[in-house]
């Protein structure tokens, strides 16, 4: 059984991630950090379900404390896929925007990248199978007021995906980003009304979480083999 580890599992579009992939068969590694309850509760739900899960429970922005967490998921053989979702908004003007707010919405999507994958990596290699996707956003593609520190972070991702194709593309290992618009949430809700979104979107609506699983668990697939350093939208038809 192939084994794929969730970053930001237990939030509503990692929860919609690692059930997909389960549904795949496999076997889903749930990271949290904060959110411990959440991912337990998934992953027996999971279970449940007759899917297979476990939690995985580090913070992404402690690189050698990730590396601890990993190792006893390295003792069992390497995960083959990874999915970096974990993400942080902290909005603010740019002119106002404290160095604080700055580094740690870096940190967790950056840093957490590195700290995910580095350690995997080179057992992925040895393996000649691999999917590797992080979860950047419209903000990395078009810009979004308020947001240069999350825009900077996600579009840090679709660089290093572009670039870590490069290394790793005669190794039978596939490197995407997927760049999802709005997408259903309580976050979204508090932040964008029907009629906003509607001016927003061209197909008037947000997206489901289910619908950016759907879409990661092809990538993910022996169907997408041949699909590599690409950052894939889907974002209802914004340009």
């Amino acid at each position: 059984m192939k084994r794929a580890i969730v970053t930001g599992g237990a939030s509503p579009l990692g929860a919609a991630m690692c059930r997909e992939l389960a549904g795949q068969g496999l076997h889903v590694f749930v990271h949290a950090r904060a959110g411990v309850d959440a991912a337990e509760r998934l992953a027996r739900d999971i279970g449940a379900a007759g899917g297979s899960a476990a939690t995985l429970l580090c913070d992404l922005t402690d690189v050698g404390a990730t590396a601890a967490a990993l190792d006893p998921v390295l003792a069992d053989g390497p995960p083959q896929i990874i999915v970096h979702n974990a993400g942080a908004h902290d909005d603010a003007p740019f002119a106002g925007m404290t160095e604080r707010q700055w580094r740690d919405v870096l940190d967790l999507s950056l840093t957490g990248f590195y700290a995910i994958t580095r350690p995997l990596l080179l057992p992925m290699i040895a393996t000649r199978w691999g999917r590797i996707v992080a979860i950047s956003s419209v903000s990395a593609v078009m810009g979004n007021r308020g947001q240069v520190n999350y825009a900077a972070a996600k579009a840090g991702l679709i660089g290093a995906v572009r670039a870590l194709s490069l290394e790793v593309a005669s190794r039978g290992i596939t490197v995407n980003a997927v760049a999802p618009g709005i997408i259903e949430s309580p976050a979204a809700a508090a932040a964008f009304d029907r009629k906003r979104i509607a001016e927003m979107v061209p197909m008037k609506r947000a997206g489901t979480p289910a619908e950016v699983a759907a879409l990661v668990g092809f990538l993910v697939s022996d169907r997408a083999a041949y699909i590599s350093g690409q950052t894939i939208s889907i974002n209802g038809g914004m340009a």
